[in-house]
């Protein structure tokens, strides 16, 4: 029988400091990553806890001269001799040495590198936790361990998740990256329940895991939330969810009802505060469509002056805002704290340039006001409204040449002669009737003689452009900014078309803001009664009355498909009107999304748009996916790229970075033999032909149709 031979383990002694050398022998040559401060540090908190290993340094004749050189440790010999330098620790302090006498050397540093194990994030994840537990605060193990507190912070979360998803981890049954995303919700339950449907999906992107546990929750950056601010939901008992790994915007806010209810709470508060302007009605809601105030009055109010107070301190924020402006009117950056007074400054203009209006009491009486959030989350009031069931009843007209407030006749009697005689209306006893004397023209003559005047009246102003377009202006204004006036003889109408359907997120888009200011900015301009409107807008010079007529133009335009009101032909002219002022819809802040697009098509429109957009390959990688998953990626993939579905396509443009056309799903795009094609919303739009129409754009063909009417 063999005797197996017994290891011998090399001796361990305590040396003087001063008895060490660094060995040329060490391998680790690189010091890129290599700390010694900080290693010096944690040997001054908890003393060497590694043993340093050295051989005995010999003479020529093999004779050992009481030294010792270190070719594995040489961090901690540095480590050391650092703290030796700063008096920290004494020359001849005793060192824990492993002494080696057989081998090589170089083989002993690389062994000792190469043979260390890496410690598992796991492992250190839960030794965080572990301190924690005791008591450690994690500034204290942030500066025991010589990393951020946010990395305290992340470790400590990861050792947080379910402890069956962490055995999968150590198990290499997920990523890193993958458990980080199970850190967004702290609900061991609903982490399980998403792994679980997890090993049924293709994908399983950290991305993927984020939005199937915040499935429900809602943004801190959504405006209810900004509305009543992330302190107050959580002063609720609201629960956060938060990502710690990557940007979140805040995180999301998981009790949806709660939020709901801090809303409505707070809305109902400031409501109030307008109720007792005195308004016959307020209406309240976090939304408003759209185009909610179509077909109300709006009233014209008188803005409240500012006090002579309130004008110095305006006046002095001016002044001093100029000579900003001014001092750095050349240089290429500000300094920090120059922008920040600008801003401050013009928060402060702004407010005082955008006071309340007065309005009569009367008419408020009337009228009512909106009370809701804007899209960054601020009340937004909007005053002044009148329905039309509380509009005062229109008084008749009457002729410029009768007092409305003669009394109307009331009786008549017979005369001898057989005609008929109104009481009241006999010529005074001592003055002759005057049977050829000076009477009313009958009405039949004066239509007569009118038709007259009008038929010269339209010649005249077919033939005088300028005063036609100032007229078909001043009709227009009077239907869009005064309602219930009748201050023209032009027979114009203009429909304000109202929507129908509303868009996501259309009310709060850059274009609604951008549109409504315009629209507003026009009604402060214009006179506020209507009879005062043709004089007001003969001052406006020729640029600003095309710009007036534009606006009253825009509003009447209605290229909205409805399945219930087929007209090919309005929308074949919508699409010249798009060619002819070059719509871009990319420019105008439209994105395809999971919730504009992505989400509402088939899972061959998804496709047909990436392979579109990124080629076929893109489409290739995500086929497989499930309609949920393949929406999601595919936003990702369109991001930025400027892709638009055929209906917001401008006829003529080409599709920006559009790839290999030819690849797009023939399924998805073909118009099938009903001559049919399905839309972006699973509705149907009859395909036609575009017609051949007249551009009568000229401004004499305009002229001679205004007369017409």
């Amino acid at each position: 029988m063999t005797r197996v031979q017994k290891i011998v383990l090399s001796s361990s002694q305590d040396i003087p400091f001063n008895k060490l050398v660094l060995s040329q022998s060490n391998v680790r040559r690189i010091k890129a990553g290599v700390s010694i401060d900080e290693l010096a540090e944690d040997i001054a908190r908890r003393t060497l806890l590694q043993s340093i290993t050295v051989r005995p340094v010999r003479d020529a004749e093999g004779v050992e001269t009481g030294m010792f050189e270190v070719p594995a440790g040489g961090r901690r010999f540095r480590a050391l001799e650092l703290l030796v330098k700063q008096k920290r620790l004494a020359k001849t302090a005793p060192v824990p040495c492993v002494v080696r006498e057989d081998g090589i050397p170089e083989e002993d540093s690389l062994a000792e590198n190469v043979q260390r194990a890496p410690l598992h994030p796991l492992d250190q994840f839960r030794a965080f936790l572990a301190l924690r537990e005791k008591g450690q605060s994690e500034e204290d193990i942030a500066a025991a361990f010589y990393v951020t507190v946010s990395v305290v912070k992340q470790r400590l979360r990861l050792a947080s998740v379910s402890p069956k998803l962490l055995d999968v981890y150590a198990d290499d049954g997920m990523t890193l990256d993958q458990l980080m995303a199970f850190t967004v919700n702290g609900d061991h339950e609903r982490q399980e329940q998403v792994f679980d449907r997890l090993t049924q999906s293709y994908s399983k992107e950290p991305h993927v895991i984020r939005r199937m546990l915040t499935e429900g929750a809602v943004r801190a950056s959504d405006k209810r939330a900004q509305f009543i601010g992330l302190d107050a939901y959580t002063e609720a008992d609201g629960v956060i969810l938060r990502d710690l790994f990557q940007g979140d915007d805040g995180g999301w806010l998981q009790d949806v009802g709660l939020l709901d209810m801090l809303v409505a709470e707070k809305l109902r508060e400031q409501s109030e505060v307008i109720r007792a302007e005195g308004w016959k009605w307020i209406d309240v809601a976090p939304d408003f469509a759209y185009g909610h105030t179509y077909g109300l009055r709006q009233l014209r109010g008188e803005q409240i002056p500012l006090t002579d107070d309130e004008q110095a301190t305006r006046d002095a924020l001016q002044a001093e805002m100029d000579g900003l402006e001014e001092t750095y009117a050349e240089a290429e950056e500000l300094p920090d704290e120059v922008d920040q007074r600008l801003g401050d400054i013009e928060t402060a203009l702004a407010a005082f340039d955008d006071r309340p209006q007065s309005f009569d009491p009367e008419e408020v009486a009337r009228a009512g006001a909106f009370v809701s959030i804007d899209g960054s989350g601020i009340l937004r009031i909007e005053r002044g409204y009148v329905r039309p069931e509380d509009e005062l009843p229109i008084a008749p007209e009457t002729d410029a040449d009768t007092d409305p407030t003669d009394e109307p006749p009331i009786a008549a009697r017979t005369e001898h002669d057989g005609t008929s005689v109104v009481a009241g209306t006999e010529p005074p006893a001592d003055e002759p009737e005057e049977d050829d004397g000076i009477k009313p023209i009958p009405d039949r003559l004066m239509t007569e003689l009118t038709s007259h005047r009008t038929l010269a009246l339209r010649h005249a102003l077919g033939e005088n452009p300028d005063i036609a377009f100032v007229a078909a202006l001043h009709a227009l204004c009077l239907k869009v900014f005064y309602r219930y006036a009748q201050d023209t003889c032009l027979e114009l109408d203009l429909k304000s078309a109202g929507f129908s359907a509303q868009a996501p997120g259309l009310a709060d888009s850059a274009l609604a803001v951008a549109f409504d200011a315009r629209h507003q900015a026009w009604l402060n301009a214009l006179p506020k009664e209507p009879a005062e409107l043709w004089e007001g807008l003969l001052t406006f010079d020729g640029d600003s009355r095309q710009a007036l007529f534009a606006h009253c133009v825009s509003l009447s335009v209605n290229a909205i498909y409805e399945a219930y009101n087929r007209k090919p032909r309005a929308l074949a002219h919508a699409d010249r009107i798009a060619q002819a002022v070059d719509l871009d819809m990319v420019a105008a802040g439209w994105t395809p999304t999971i919730d504009t697009y992505f989400g509402r098509v088939t899972k061959a429109r998804i496709l047909a748009a990436v392979r579109e957009a990124k080629g076929a390959r893109a489409g290739d990688r995500i086929e497989h996916l499930k309609k949920a998953e393949m929406a999601e990626q595919a936003e990702t993939l369109l991001a930025g790229s400027g892709w638009l579905p055929e209906p917001l396509r401008t006829p003529g443009r080409d599709v920006p970075n559009s790839v290999e056309t030819d690849a797009i799903d023939a399924a998805a795009a073909t118009v099938d033999a009903a001559g049919v094609e399905m839309t972006a919303d699973g509705g149907e739009t009859a395909v036609v032909e575009e017609e051949d129409v007249a551009e009568d754009d000229s401004v004499a063909l305009e002229a001679h149709a205004t007369a017409a009417e």
